[in-house]
């Protein structure tokens, strides 16, 4: 017969008062309150490089462009707006409330290679898509090597 051994532990699968208190806190403290729900959001972004062009990205559904405020001031993109709770279905009907309402800014350095002046933007499907063209001296240059072969340049007399 095999005697196993079991080290003695006599609070294992207790949580330690501390624990007890914070969870107590957390739920005390979550939010309860209307203006809970209405806390200030920043939209998600995703920024891409291509040749000619700095694209910005941002998903902004339920904003109308013209509630849009986007400039530019001293090399920094700055994309403001506001998406307000939807008044029309009464606040008890709501069994869960999750996206995030109020108003938002997104600011972004832009370097120096851009060309702010001939920012283009378009909104569709709840994604606008900001378009900031390069500066030419920015852009890629591609420069031709010619290269020379031993026997062409025998048959030229170099």
């Amino acid at each position: 017969m095999r005697a196993t051994l079991t080290r003695f532990a006599p609070f294992r699968g207790t949580t330690t008062l501390q624990d007890q208190m914070n969870r107590f806190f957390n739920e005390a403290f979550e939010h309860t309150s209307e203006e809970a729900n209405l806390t200030a959001w920043a939209p998600a972004v995703d920024i891409y490089e291509t040749e000619h062009e700095l694209v910005v990205k941002a998903d902004i559904p339920e904003i109308k462009p013209e509630q849009l405020d986007i400039r530019v001031e001293n090399n920094i993109l700055t994309i403001c707006g506001e998406r307000k709770f939807e008044e029309k279905v009464s606040e008890n009907n709501y069994l869960r409330v999750e996206r995030s309402y109020g108003s938002f800014s997104r600011s972004f350095s832009l370097s120096n290679t851009v060309n702010p002046e001939a920012i283009k933007a378009d909104y569709k499907n709840g994604v606008l898509t900001l378009s900031i063209p390069k500066r030419e001296e920015a852009k890629p240059k591609q420069i031709k090597v010619n290269v020379e072969t031993p026997a062409l340049a025998a048959a030229a007399g170099r």
